[in-house]
């Protein structure tokens, strides 16, 4: 019976391990599927980045009270997880508990202090549970979020609640079996949780313990491995992607915008005509702006995988807060849906076959893009490093500079700058007649 449960266990791991890697490496397929970018300077500020936004997250500590509380389930459940490890080795090779003799008085320790780490993500995931579902937080009754996004983020919940369930409830009957003296279950010590719930299973048989003890690590285990199978399907991939993306984040002052090299080149050649003669020859046309997810940078399409869909973006967007179109989360949830559409249609035919669809327009509107004011709210907002703006403005690039599509205030200003170096409608020779006019 012992070889066919060990079995059992090696073929569902293999199985969870094997579709897994397959679902990371379609992912990172479609991320490269975007335009390089060097991103590996100043590494000693990048690894900065890694300590104090993904793992610290130091942007969330505006609001202590959660801050707390997503660390101890960020934190915790990645912690608590480590006991996974046990439990691998203990389905491979047919054992129970194999690191009590390794680790000795030592093991009640740890595996109390993983235990304390569980009740806190526990109550931690029912807390936040509330607030999405019973209080009602405005950002997260957005219409963005209609759908699968809502439910997705209570699945992730309901999942996290009840694998700590099952973690404790298994401790707690084992603890109650070793009392007994039952074969096969190594005595541990009192742990520092479940040892307070062992009393409630007095009253039980031997094989009614042994059962909810089994029955709860299979379950656990099992929800452990469904849940690694779920992550790259949802927006809780940030559990993972926040660390590379915090490493990658741009160490540019906010606000400063990226300039394309043509672009200065011509501006350069029309104030200085002189210099055409010595200008770099190009036998391409540069293109401008990005109008699907093969335009965007590797890093944009990190970003849109890394999304946590907390909508702290939206709430900080002046444009968002005063009714218009915008909101900087959709535009990363648009990103990220595109980009999926596009590595399913890759999967299905060997090579990405035009589907008559793009970013621009079929996810993203152009009213979205216009509203936006530029002023660095949703990037600032970010706990995990993300840049809707950069996407923002590469699509609204391509609007103007590929599609000459633009408002027609935007359009005036466009010719005062061309014809007056400046957005207003003054020549330079009467720009400075003001001071002339006061000395006067």
């Amino acid at each position: 019976m012992r070889i066919v449960q060990e079995l059992l266990f090696v073929i569902l791991f293999a199985a969870a391990v094997y579709l897994f890697s397959k679902k990371v490496r379609q992912i990172r397929r479609n991320i490269l599927l975007g335009r390089d970018k060097d991103l590996n300077d100043h590494p000693d500020l990048r690894w900065k980045n890694v300590f104090l936004l993904a793992f610290g997250q130091k942007k969330m500590f505006r609001n202590p009270l959660v801050a707390i509380l997503h660390f101890f389930v960020y934190a915790g459940f990645l912690i608590v997880n480590i006991e996974i490890l046990e439990i691998i080795l203990d389905g491979i090779l047919g054992q129970h508990r194999l690191f009590v003799p390794v680790l000795g008085s030592l093991y009640p320790v740890l595996v109390g202090a993983f235990e304390v780490l569980a009740a806190l993500v526990l109550a931690g995931c029912a807390i936040f549970f509330v607030r999405r579902n019973i209080l009602k937080l405005k950002r997260f009754i957005s219409k963005d979020l209609d759908g699968w996004p809502r439910s997705d983020a209570n699945y992730i919940l309901i999942t996290e609640i009840v694998l700590m369930v099952l973690f404790l409830t298994m401790n707690a009957a084992d603890q109650a079996l070793q009392a007994r003296g039952v074969e096969h279950y190594a005595v541990t010590g009192n742990l520092l949780v479940s040892g307070l719930f062992t009393p409630l299973f007095s009253g039980f048989s031997d094989g009614t313990l042994v059962l909810i003890e089994r029955g709860c690590w299979w379950l656990h285990i099992v929800g452990i491995l469904c849940f690694l199978n779920y992550l790259p399907y949802s927006k809780h991939l940030h559990i993972i992607l926040a660390f590379p993306n915090a490493y990658y984040a741009s160490l540019e002052p906010k606000g400063e915008m990226e300039n394309m090299p043509a672009v200065q080149q011509e501006v350069q050649l029309m104030l200085q005509p002189e210099l055409a003669a010595n200008a770099p020859a190009s036998d391409t046309m540069p293109k401008f702006g990005a109008k699907d997810v093969f335009d965007l940078t590797w890093k944009n399409l990190l970003d849109a995988y890394s999304c946590t869909e907390c909508g702290r973006c939206s709430a900080a967007c002046p444009a968002n807060i005063t009714g218009k179109l915008l909101s900087p989360r959709k535009i990363m949830m648009d990103t990220r849906d595109r980009l999926e559409e596009v590595g399913r249609n890759i999967t299905a035919n060997g090579t990405f076959t035009d589907d008559s669809k793009t970013l621009l327009r079929d996810y993203i509107k152009e009213e979205e893009l216009r509203a936006c004011t530029t002023c660095n709210a949703c990037v600032q907002e970010c706990p995990v490093s993300i840049s809707p703006l950069d996407i923002i403005l590469q699509l609204r690039r391509h609007l103007v500079m590929e599609e000459s599509n633009a408002p027609a205030e935007w359009t005036g200003m466009f010719s005062n700058i061309e014809n007056n170096m400046a957005p207003w409608k003054f020549s330079m020779d009467d720009r400075d007649k003001w001071a002339m006019e006061i000395n006067g």
